[in-house]
């Protein structure tokens, strides 16, 4: 494997080296140097902002907790242990800290069969018609990924976020979510099947209604 200067690494340090820059940019942050803030904020922020927004379903909330795990980052940036893992988990735990406080202030009165409203997250869904007679059919099937998504319980909803739609492997995400690996396999799979039998359902809908004319 080369590296940005075209020179050998092995497997593994590639992720080192990220560390050691994110560690030595953030100490360099801590003393007040801007330039080192700002390309911290620009190497984690649209990882942050997405997983806030898919979990909250609300740009507005994404954003206010992307600018709280930096401001929280700022003030006492020693809660960082590089020993315990790579600044953009340690910035996902915040993250996902403050995403559960602002979940648990919802009201919770809706089922996830009633519940109606946008999110993001669509990236589950395979989509291989690209004709434009069917780009309206296209958008419809996405907002209903994103609103499936958004309606899981959270837990379920977190497992799928960062598996799916992040990518992230079971280890990766069992740090984030603070739980162990098979937890995550388990609410992972729980999620899918939810969110599979959610989106049947809507695609029910308008056979339906077709079969009823």
């Amino acid at each position: 494997m080369l590296d940005k200067a075209g020179q050998n690494v092995l497997p593994g340090e590639m992720g080192i080296a990220e560390q050691e820059r994110d560690g030595v940019l953030l100490r360099r942050a801590a003393k007040g140097d801007e330039d080192a803030f700002a390309l911290l904020y620009r190497r984690h922020q649209a990882a942050l902002y997405r997983f806030a927004l898919r979990m909250t379903g609300s740009a507005w909330a994404a954003e206010e907790i992307v600018q709280d795990i930096f401001m929280t980052l700022m003030r006492d940036p020693k809660k960082y242990d590089a020993e315990r893992g790579t600044l953009g988990a340690f910035l996902y735990g915040v993250g996902r800290n403050r995403i559960m406080k602002y979940l648990e202030r919802l009201p919770r009165e809706v089922s996830l069969e009633e519940k109606n409203e946008d999110g993001s997250g669509g990236g589950i869904v395979l989509q291989d018609v690209f004709t434009p007679g069917m780009w309206a059919e296209q958008r419809e099937r996405r907002e209903q990924v994103r609103a499936a998504v958004l309606e899981l319980p959270t837990e379920f909803r977190e497992a799928v976020v960062l598996c799916e739609l992040e990518e992230m492997s079971y280890e990766e995400a069992a740090q984030t979510a603070g739980c162990p690996i098979g937890t995550i396999r388990s609410r992972l799979h729980r999620g899918r099947a939810l969110l599979l039998a959610k989106l049947e359902m809507l695609r029910d809908v308008p056979r339906r209604a077709t079969a009823a004319r």
